[in-house]
């Protein structure tokens, strides 16, 4: 196999065990959850053994890409298709946030105005045209819509001041000030994790003082997903962004080969494009 990292030349790896053991724990994952979701005994114990083994086989398979970049076995050629890459895996979660952004804009403009019209009011009678609704019928009763002070506030102050921090840190490692970049980017990981914080307690607010659950109706639903989904993004960009510190104080990355830096920037910077907007249309409208 070649290795060369010559101009005009393209890095090939050996052979690698790491795609059939990434889509095997995937497959175990789903047969646990398919089967845990069923309420057939110690199906949980079948998910976790397929987490383990995909973070394990996600941990080994990108410590060998890592130490091939590190061994300057990585060209512009192989640069290039890692961009085109990650623009492409960001590319599909905006496709993913859009199809829950797409269901809350049409329970609200068409599924509950059509259920609250004089065509259905021999079936839902006391249904009204308001949100948040719950949905028809009368069997979850009515919750009060989250308000964007002070959590939602805060929280957004905090993912927009992480982007700056970023790009300090960013700026500082293309001009080649290490212990200046390493500063700015541990500062946005704990701006990440304090999000992350706050976000846990609206969640415990929202359950067990305001009555609001994820089974609470559309509103329930769509307010979970797109917020929890969120979360989750945030979660794992502020594990990779850990990850990327560790690496820079190590000595990893030059001022001009820094790809696994920029990658993660890009994606954070998704994140915090995402929650302007579920602030705006599911905290304010």
């Amino acid at each position: 196999m070649s290795t060369s990292s010559q101009p005009g030349s393209y890095f090939i790896p050996k052979p690698s065990p790491f795609p059939v053991l990434a889509a095997t724990s995937l497959v175990v994952m789903a047969f646990g959850a398919a089967l845990w979701f069923n309420s057939v005994p110690h199906a949980q114990w079948l998910l976790l053994v397929g987490l383990l083994g995909l973070l394990s086989t996600l941990y080994r398979w990108f410590g060998r890409a890592i130490a091939e970049s590190e061994g300057g076995l990585h060209n512009q050629a192989v640069d290039t298709s890692f961009r085109w890459s990650m623009s492409w895996f960001i590319f599909s979660e905006v496709m993913f946030f859009a199809s829950f952004f797409g269901a809350l804009y049409y329970a609200r403009v068409y599924s509950v105005p059509d259920l609250a019209a004089l065509h259905n009011q021999l079936l839902w009678p006391h249904f009204q045209n308001t949100w948040p609704s719950v949905g028809p019928g009368g069997l979850i009763p009515q919750v009060q819509a989250m308000e964007p002070w002070p959590i939602p506030t805060i929280n957004t102050a905090l993912l927009l001041s992480s982007g700056l921090t970023l790009t300090v840190s960013h700026h500082a490692l293309r001009a080649d000030h290490r212990s200046k970049a390493i500063f700015w980017l541990a500062l946005t990981i704990v701006l990440g994790f304090t999000f992350l914080g706050l976000q846990a307690f609206e969640y415990h607010h929202a359950y067990t003082e305001m009555g609001l659950k994820l089974s609470s109706g559309i509103y329930g639903a769509t307010f979970f997903m797109l917020t929890g989904f969120h979360g989750f993004h945030v979660f794992l960009g502020a594990t990779m962004l850990s990850v990327v510190l560790y690496r820079m104080i190590r000595g990893d990355f030059k001022a001009d080969h820094h790809f696994a830096f920029e990658g993660v920037a890009w994606y954070w910077h998704f994140v915090d494009v995402v929650w302007l907007l579920l602030y705006v249309l599911v905290y304010w409208l």
